[in-house]
């Protein structure tokens, strides 16, 4: 099979395929960059923004936050089956990634220089929130919906998925370094400065993904094998029922459930962690986005010869639990008093060297399920006749955001049964306080990792079951062109 552009993407495929050409990768990459800067921008500065600069009550802009999630995460399932049903002559996904971006930039701008004076009202923040999110979706998920689409191949689609990541990962530290050395180096509730962090990422999100759209236009523009039916409400929800339904996405659902609950609990919680736990200091701050980048980078180098020798499932399963066990180990020897002192070198040395295992385990745990997910579509295929990438990716962000927000909720009851006290300074909170909220978290980050890596490790598409389906799928297609009133995928 020839590497043409033509060859490597079309609905119906041969078993054998060529490698996907590193330009189609870093062409599909680049469009995860929006992702990366929204996700920094909502996860590290969003709260400070609203609350200490433009000065909103904390809890209902954390209020807000947490209703546009919510939203996003019950409309991201429609945006993914309508992605799918899009019939054009530059197929499935490209007049999304063509249409969204542009009012993406313009609504990320406002959100960073909202047009009022004085605090902004609940419903603003709501409003500017839940429309960028909405937005965001209808970029990053039929952007993600390509690669199963650009190839069937079991460990090229790992391969994509880690250039996404990356460049998903590089391009949040970036605009996170960018914001404190940049932006806000002089003062960080700076207004002008939060105003040139929101034009940055406004310019750097439309362009992303209108280059990636562009670039990747010669490869994926064509019609559609199968014209979808006509648009009716309930045959929609009807689909994406129907696609939820199947046995190895539940099962994927029920480990990644676990494992965003954890990561949204962690981040909701790692300037506690952090500063009144560890007593890490600015300077030892600083240098906490690289250790998170190098860990991603190391990902990137390792993750597919994990996949080669172990499968995904197991690989997953494998680095889930690593990762779990290597968060748990500093806060075990803290317990028993073989910790270094808080606040030195030797304590933050240490700890970045468990944060760098822990997370790049995670990391690999991450794209492991995410690329999971890509097999599924076969098997949905398979039963129904049907290609639904964009319905199961959003399905994937559908328990993605809820999972956050539940962490987000864990957060805030360890908090507050820990009686963590307000206006506290690193230092200063009584050691019982602090013990408790360890425990807590703790003996959460336990049990979620376990439940997580149990139910990954039960996957039920291996590597040899994923090549037998495409060979099923691809004589039945030899039969249907062959006689096309035969049963089988052509209508």
């Amino acid at each position: 099979m020839s590497g043409s552009p033509a060859s490597i993407l079309t609905d119906r495929q041969p078993v054998n395929y060529s490698p996907v050409p590193l330009k189609l990768k870093l062409y599909n990459a680049t469009g995860s960059i929006a992702f990366g800067i929204k996700d920094n921008g909502f996860s590290v500065f969003l709260l400070t923004f609203y609350n200490q600069v433009l000065g909103m009550e904390a809890w209902l802009v954390s209020l807000a936050l947490v209703i546009a999630l919510v939203a996003d995460a019950m409309v991201d399932p429609l945006l993914g089956n309508l992605s799918d049903r899009t019939y054009t002559k530059w197929g499935r996904r490209l007049p999304w990634l063509y249409a969204a971006p542009i009012p993406l930039a313009v609504v990320w701008y406002v959100l960073w220089s909202p047009p009022v004076d004085g605090p902004p009202s609940f419903w603003t923040l709501l409003g500017l929130a839940i429309t960028v999110r909405l937005l965001l979706s209808a970029c990053e998920v039929p952007s993600i919906s390509l690669v199963p689409e650009i190839t069937r191949d079991y460990d090229e689609r790992t391969t994509l998925f880690r250039y996404r990541f990356l460049f998903a990962w590089g391009s949040g530290l970036v605009a996170l370094y960018l914001a404190y050395q940049v932006f806000l180096r002089e003062d960080l509730l700076s207004l002008e400065g939060y105003r040139n962090f929101g034009l940055f990422g406004a310019i750097t999100i439309a362009a992303a993904v209108l280059i990636s759209a562009a670039l990747q236009h010669r490869y994926v523009a064509r019609y559609p094998e199968q014209r979808p039916p006509p648009f009716r409400i309930r045959e929609v929800f009807g689909e994406i029922v129907e696609a939820f339904s199947e046995r190895a996405f539940l099962i994927f659902a029920a480990g990644a459930l676990a494992a965003y609950v954890s990561q949204g609990m962690t981040f909701a919680l790692s300037n506690y962690l952090y500063y009144f736990v560890w007593q890490l200091n600015e300077g030892q701050l600083a240098i906490y986005p690289l250790i998170l980048f190098f860990s991603v980078v190391a990902v990137f180098f390792t993750l597919s010869a994990l996949h080669l020798r172990y499968g995904k499932a197991r690989t997953g399963a494998g680095a889930t639990i690593v990762s779990m066990i290597s968060w748990l180990v500093p806060y075990g020897l803290y317990a028993i008093g073989l910790w270094p002192e808080l606040g030195t070198t030797a304590s933050a040395v240490a700890l970045f060297f468990f944060i760098f295992v822990s997370n790049a385990a995670g990391v690999t745990a991450v794209i492991s399920a995410t690329s999971m997910v890509a097999e599924v579509i076969e098997a949905y295929q398979e039963k129904s006749g049907r290609r639904a990438e964009a319905s199961f990716y959003a399905g994937n962000w559908l328990v993605q955001k809820c999972a956050t927000g539940i962490g987000i909720l864990l957060a805030g009851s360890m908090l507050s049964l820990a009686a963590f006290p307000s206006g506290a300074k690193p230092g200063a909170v009584a050691e019982p306080v602090i013990v408790s909220l360890i425990a807590y978290y703790c003996v959460a980050v336990a049990l979620l990792g376990l439940v997580s890596a149990y139910w990954l490790a039960r996957f039920p598409i291996s590597r040899e079951e994923h090549e037998e389906r495409l060979a099923a799928l691809a004589a039945l297609d030899v039969t249907a062109r062959a006689d096309p009133d035969a049963s089988g995928l052509v209508p």
